[in-house]
């Protein structure tokens, strides 16, 4: 079995990735083959095809892609639960090769059955492949490792980015007061729509305007995925004994520890809800329930063909978009 698949040769710009015929064999023990509807694009795929990421592409014939939705098509040996014609969404799981190896940027793919989730009728292929990534981000961050609360001040950086706009809504839906912090405030009457109290721009000073809008006692918990030499000045925004929860580093420069005490910094990955069955099985329950209830929505931009993979990389790069890019695939 043959599949489309985007790879790249070398780091690089956007057009270092192109398509290829790839043989993805059968579904061995524990695997499935899906074919994938849609995927989405997220930052940590820029990163490692620019070696920017936390670890290395193997090269050449890079992979990419964590996140996607599709139709399972073939089962292999052991895998109870799916089915051929199972609609399903695709999570990232960790593993000792990362995507590199099992990308899933393609027309099909051969992964791992503990990869799936089971899409609901109501869902389409878009928002499953929109959905998981970000919203597992925000809701392990912010209420596993962060225990929000109603009332809480939750300010949100990187806000108009996927992971930014699922956790402006899982705070609004818990009952905190999110303040989103955006570049510039083109992006404001979007996020106030996602759900944001307050939006602030980070061209201005973001500390002031946190204690501000909180009475001077700043927020019990930051949300941060830009990291870089300003986190000590965000950790100021953080009331004491609150908690500054950094999940990703968008900057790119290294990143100095916080000394404004006394707060609790926090470094979030993903992998935290997938290392315990029981976060896992709350998360899932709990971003279900929010998308029925229309609490929760994966906040689209744009979606390209997969054929136009160049453009999509190209206009993630530009950082205008408000939400995610999701790229669909025709059969």
């Amino acid at each position: 079995m043959k599949a489309r698949t985007v790879l790249f040769d070398e780091l690089g710009g956007p057009e270092v990735l192109h398509l290829a015929e790839v043989d993805i064999g059968e579904p061995g023990p524990g695997q499935v083959r899906v074919r994938i509807d849609a995927f989405g694009l997220n930052r940590g795929e820029v990163f490692l095809r620019t070696g920017r990421y936390y670890y290395d592409a193997i090269l050449p014939g890079s992979r990419l892609g964590t996140e996607a939705a599709g139709v399972v098509e073939a089962v292999g040996p052991g895998v109870t639960g799916y089915a051929a014609g199972d609609a399903v969404s695709i999570v990232a799981k960790p593993n000792d090769e990362g995507m590199s190896v099992h990308g899933i940027y393609a027309d099909r793919a051969v992964v791992a059955a503990e990869r799936l989730i089971r899409r609901p009728e109501h869902m389409d292929a878009v928002t499953g492949a929109a959905v998981w990534a970000a919203a597992f981000t925000s809701y392990g961050a912010l209420v596993e490792a962060g225990g929000l609360r109603p009332g809480d001040d939750v300010v949100v950086t990187a806000a108009s980015s996927g992971v930014g706009m699922a956790a402006v809504q899982i705070a609004a839906h818990l009952g905190a007061t999110p303040i989103a912090v955006t570049r510039t405030g083109a992006k404001a009457d979007r996020l106030l729509a996602a759900g944001a109290a307050h939006v602030i721009t980070a061209d201005d000073d973001v500390v002031k305007q946190v204690h501000a809008l909180t009475g001077g006692r700043g927020a019990r918990l930051v949300f941060d995925g830009v990291a870089g030499p300003g986190l000590p000045d965000l950790a100021r925004a953080v009331t004491p004994d609150g908690m500054l929860i950094v999940y990703g580093s968008l900057d790119g420069r290294p990143t100095p520890l916080p000394m404004w005490w006394p707060i609790n910094v926090y470094g979030y990955a993903v992998f935290h809800l997938f290392a315990d069955a029981e976060r896992l099985r709350r998360a899932e329950a709990f971003i279900t329930d929010g998308l029925r209830a229309g609490a929760l929505a994966p906040v689209i931009d744009r979606t390209f063909d997969l054929t136009d993979i160049v453009e999509a990389h190209r206009y993630m790069e530009s950082n205008t978009q408000v939400g995610k890019i999701v790229v669909t695939v025709q059969h």
